[in-house]
């Protein structure tokens, strides 16, 4: 009779135990997706958040750029950023600078969200591909493989929200004078569906996919790699308690913003100007053909290179440089530092609800 009483207490203490492994391992196997999703969640808002903060920080020079990249060359208005940006002020007033930005805005928050969240993946997969490929568990990513997954990153950021960005080039040129108006984004998506079919919305794609590998992978290789440098040399001042201050970290970004763009930014101008194309009066724009009022019409990335290079000149690949340039070294150094600010606002906010 005792020996069945043991027994059967044995037989309910082995119940118990296994019980609560199983619901330790089913408490494991919610909180691994959990904290996945959250991360997930947490790269993707920080992303966002640093796209919109530091586009509108520099919509005015954003604006003035593309009006630079796409007039007509010979009815000038735009001489160059300060008289620019007064003629803007002056016939446009302030609502006139920040002109296409709530489009832009739309454009940039998914991609800049997807950008950074891509530029993560692709570094942990590559990093890991590394890894194996030398057997060296400790080996960290170089400079090319960091190019490489930040131009992984920028395809597919650029692919994703490429139709927002064509009518946002679109808004964003027109004024009061324009030919047609568009109403924003959306009337602007719906009427040139309709008038020019969906493959208008990727019009410019090709050389802007060809021009984000050079320009999102150097921004993401010069910028990772300038920090890992400056920590590693910590040089006096710039390096505190193994991180680097916010003032540092915004010069790595505009390093990395300055070098990207300006390898990048011929092909930047000829997406702009495919852009043009279908458009009804584009050509009171912009015009590839000398003087001719004739419809704009280019057959393809390289053709629109012939055409702006022997009309306008080689220089003309690089319209609106310096108002970019200037754009350029905050946006980027402002998103990259509020991209890693809010991740570690996040961070300590997860933590804590946890």
């Amino acid at each position: 009779m005792a020996s069945e009483d043991v027994k059967a207490s044995e037989s309910a203490v082995t119940t118990i135990v296994s019980l609560a492994e199983e619901a330790k391992l089913a408490r494991e196997g919610v909180k691994a997706p959990s904290l996945a999703i959250l991360s997930i969640c947490k790269s993707l808002v920080a992303g966002g958040v640093a796209g919109g903060v530091s586009r509108t920080a520099v919509a005015p020079l954003e604006r003035l750029k593309i009006l630079l990249q796409v007039q007509n060359p010979h009815n000038i208005k735009y001489n160059g950023t300060i008289q620019g940006l007064k003629y803007i002020w002056r016939t446009e007033g302030f609502h006139g600078l920040f002109k296409g930005n709530g489009t832009n805005c739309a454009r940039i928050v998914p991609n800049s969200a997807v950008k950074f969240f891509s530029y993560e993946q692709a570094s942990k997969g590559i990093l890991y591909l590394y890894q194996q490929q030398t057997g060296n568990e400790d080996a960290q990513l170089t400079p090319l493989l960091r190019l490489g997954a930040g131009a992984c990153a920028g395809i597919i950021a650029m692919s994703a929200t490429y139709p927002m960005d064509m009518v946002r080039g679109r808004l964003t040129v027109q004024t009061e004078k324009s030919p047609y108006q568009y109403r924003g984004m959306f009337h602007a998506l719906a009427t040139v569906l309709r008038q020019e079919g969906p493959r208008a919305l990727y019009k410019g794609w090709l050389p802007s996919v060809i021009g984000v590998i050079p320009y999102v992978g150097l921004n993401f290789s010069v910028y990772e790699s300038l920090k890992d440098w400056l920590v590693k040399a910590r040089p006096s001042g710039l390096v505190e308690d193994s991180e680097l201050n916010v003032t540092t970290r915004l010069a790595c970004g505009a390093a990395a913003g300055t070098v990207g763009q300006t390898v990048a930014y011929p092909l930047d101008v000829i997406r702009r100007r495919m852009q043009m194309v279908g458009w009804k009066g584009a050509a009171s724009i912009v015009t590839g053909d000398g003087r001719s009022k004739a419809p704009l019409e280019y057959t393809g990335m390289i053709d629109a290179f012939r055409k702006t290079v022997r009309h306008e000149g080689f220089g003309a690949l690089y319209k609106g440089l310096v108002p970019n340039s200037v754009k350029v070294v905050p946006s980027i150094a402002i998103a990259f530092v509020t991209y890693e600010m809010v991740k570690d606002i996040l961070g300590v906010q997860i933590r804590i609800s946890d």
